[in-house]
């Protein structure tokens, strides 16, 4: 009778997954599913919640229930956390607030002492002490970043815990070195905690002025470092023969950093730590070799940074191809060697690429073959591209990885010209970039982008992912005598601007930079001082720069530069230079802002990470201009990622057209949408208070050409 009982409860946790079982033995998220308590919903950043009070039935019942219209507007990329009742997030100008989640009632918001920060955010930490017997309430905190300083907040009051650092915040910089003081170290996605320790994500310049990318631990309590990896390994490190010798010393290579934040499986104690390319990003003639750490998941000892295993998709990257999102921790069903099924925790990392690579989260074994696979050299004097690049057998590319002329954009009106520029650029998978010019495909932003990836406990994964060609050539950087002639205004404009803005300063509406063609009559001295050194949304700020260069820049900008500037050599520049820089940061689009390749240009993917099968594909979102024409389901460019219920749903917003959007998750079939006040370029959130289950969204907009907004919106049933 024991052992007939004993079949039959192995048989009903195989019918359903092992689902509800395993998640109540080795899952990474609290038991209180009515919060949304970190960032992407969990430690796991499985986007993932098992509340059940909206279903593929009521969800077209779905109201406004409340919002918040913060006192700036600009992009909102954050993922909002909820709290017993609280929700915790950023304004456009990066001013931390908390919210009553019921009401979108104002509780505090907190700006920084000195100037409100032009960077954008994805959101806030909560962290709070272990409780003691008779101690009453325990303390908590919230930690977010404003520019390089990490800030620890009292999450009751929002005022700065003066213990924490000095008077309530620490400067990234710190465990970099000494080399990078001075550089460009912001932080725009929220930290990863393990027990007392935050481990921090950094944003850097993309250039050969960048800082090294170290992966860093401080402790939450006091701000002091506890632990650093160095993702450019320094002498007698693993990895450390992978560059040229000197690269550690980070005069003309940096990078290799976390920007796209991290997961945690807290049980076991291991931190998985996605990292970007290295630094100048599209040539690496001055760093020959593999170059680990960068482009690597890599799985750390949590406590103690110590590496256990990597992985690297990209082998020296010329391409941009960081990893863009966090991994995902789930756990899916394989069979074992002896053709039973068995349960295996997994990571999984999605890529601009298009790929999704999974592996047991343990011992870091691909759960599918993974082939080193030819790619092509290039022919860029001083260039040694890696001769092989790794290629997943499953799942397949969730993006397109190649297109030809016939799949040039049929609706646009300038085919013959497109057409004409894609017969005399390079092509093909991992293709070298050449003075010729050649197309990155899928784009610089994915593929997979910053969103990421949600799972649910059946071990599927829902991608977006964007269809967009990106065409760029490799020129030679100019030389020195070559810019003697020029003001010093003029000469930093052309090393430092003209890559995006372009030699007459027009821009590039169309990828999303402005022209700064009078700049002048549109913007103060002070204000574009300051977007000089600390950067604006994506830009980089030139922190290099001397006070009177920035003078100079400026002095350029607004066309009323001395003249006497012309032909003063600064000396000894901080600044390092490599031979060749980019034509610029294009996307392959007409003159009318219309992707250069035909539709889909979004899509939504279900993927069986179990099989590595597609459950189903379909376009996400519909292009404007076209729409009103009558032209549907072409798909969009899409930031920000989707949010997996158990009540059978998937919320995403993302797309330019400004929508919300509800999916059922079983079938992708569209079930609600509604258009946001402005376009929701982040993660959404749900959460429960009083027995009500709620959906929130940030609406910034100020992406792709899109209206600014300032809002949150909350939804709920009736």
């Amino acid at each position: 009778m024991t052992r007939l009982l004993f079949a039959l409860f192995v048989f009903a946790v195989l019918a359903v997954g092992w689902s509800r079982f395993h998640q109540n033995t080795t899952d990474t998220k609290p038991n209180d599913y009515t919060n949304w308590g970190e960032y992407l919903g969990g430690p796991d950043r499985s986007h993932y919640s098992a509340l059940t009070q909206i279903t593929a039935d009521n969800v077209k019942n779905l109201k406004v229930a409340w919002t918040y219209a913060a006192p700036d507007s600009g992009q909102i990329q954050a993922n909002p956390i909820i709290i017993d009742g609280v929700l915790y997030g950023v304004t456009p100008t990066v001013q931390a607030f908390a919210l009553d989640a019921a009401t979108g009632k104002e509780i505090w918001k907190f700006g920084t002492p000195d100037k409100q920060s032009l960077s954008t955010s994805r959101g806030v930490t909560y962290w709070q002490a272990a409780k003691q017997p008779g101690s009453g309430e325990p303390e908590s905190r919230i930690l977010y970043t404003v520019g390089s300083s990490l800030y620890a907040l009292d999450a009751k009051t929002g005022k700065p815990i003066s213990s924490f650092g000095q008077n309530g915040h620490i400067d990234l910089h710190e465990g970099l070195g000494e080399q990078a003081k001075d550089k460009f170290v912001i932080s725009n996605t929220p930290g990863t905690l393990f027990e007392d320790l935050i481990i921090m994500p950094v944003r850097l310049s993309e250039g050969a002025d960048a800082a090294p990318g170290h992966v860093r631990a401080f402790n939450v309590r006091t701000g002091k470092l506890a632990w650093t990896f160095h993702t450019i390994p320094q002498p007698g490190e693993f990895g450390y023969d992978t560059w040229p010798k000197e690269t550690y010393k980070n005069t003309d290579v940096g990078g290799a950093n976390n920007w796209s934040g991290m997961a945690v499986d807290r049980p076991r104690g291991i931190l998985y730590v996605p990292t970007g390319s290295a630094a100048f990003d599209f040539y690496g003639g001055n760093r020959k070799g593999q170059n680990l750490f960068a482009n690597c998941l890599l799985a750390l000892d949590a406590r103690t940074g110590k590496r256990l295993w990597h992985f690297q998709a990209v082998h020296h990257d010329i391409w941009d191809r960081d990893f863009p999102a966090p991994p995902n921790l789930l756990t899916v069903t394989s069979n074992g060697p002896d053709g039973r099924p068995r349960r295996i925790d997994a990571v999984a990392q999605v890529t601009k690429s298009g790929f999704v690579f999974v592996f047991d989260r343990v011992t870091g074994k691909p759960l599918f073959p993974i082939k080193e696979t030819p790619m092509p050299k290039s022919d860029v004097p001083g260039e040694e591209t890696w001769p092989t690049q790794p290629i997943p057998s499953r799942p397949a590319p969730f993006a397109r990885q190649n297109f030809g002329e016939a799949d040039l954009n049929p609706y646009s009106t300038e085919r013959d010209s497109l057409a004409a520029q894609f017969r005399r650029s390079n092509r093909g998978t991992f293709q070298p970039l050449s003075r010729r010019g050649a197309f990155i495909y899928p784009g610089l932003d994915g593929g997979a982008e910053w969103g990421g990836a949600a799972t649910d406990p059946d071990g599927i994964m829902y991608v977006n992912a964007n269809e967009a060609a990106w065409l760029i050539a490799l020129n030679l950087a100019p030389k020195e005598d070559e810019l003697a002639h020029l003001t010093l205004g003029n000469r930093l404009y052309t090393t430092t601007c003209s890559s995006c803005h372009g030699a007459e300063r027009k821009g590039n509406a169309t990828s999303g930079y402005p022209s700064l063609v009078n700049i002048g009559q549109r913007r103060d001295r002070a204000y574009v001082t300051q977007i000089i050194g600390h950067g604006k949304g994506m830009m980089p700020g030139f922190t290099q720069l001397s006070a009177a260069e920035k003078q100079a820049l400026v002095g350029f900008l607004f066309d009323d530069e001395k003249i006497e500037a012309v032909g003063k050599v600064t000396k000894g520049s901080k600044t390092p230079s490599v031979p060749y820089k980019i034509s610029g940061y294009t996307k392959f689009l007409d003159s009318k802002g219309l992707s250069g390749i035909a539709p889909p240009w979004g899509t939504l993917n279900a993927i069986d990470l179990n099989t590595g099968e597609y459950r189903w594909k379909i376009p996400l979102g519909e292009e404007p201009e076209l729409a009103a024409k009558g032209i549907h389901n072409t798909g969009v460019e899409n930031y920000g990622g989707p949010v997996v219920t158990a009540g059978g749903l998937l919320f995403i917003g993302a797309t330019k057209d400004g929508k919300f959007r509800a999916f059922d998750k079983q079938s992708g079939k569209l079930l609600w949408e509604t258009t946001l006040p402005a376009a929701g370029f982040a993660t959404p959130a749900t959460y429960q208070v009083a027995n009500k289950q709620y959906v929130v969204i940030a609406c910034g907009g100020g992406k792709l050409g899109q209206k600014k907004g300032n809002q949150y919106v909350a939804f709920a049933l009736p």
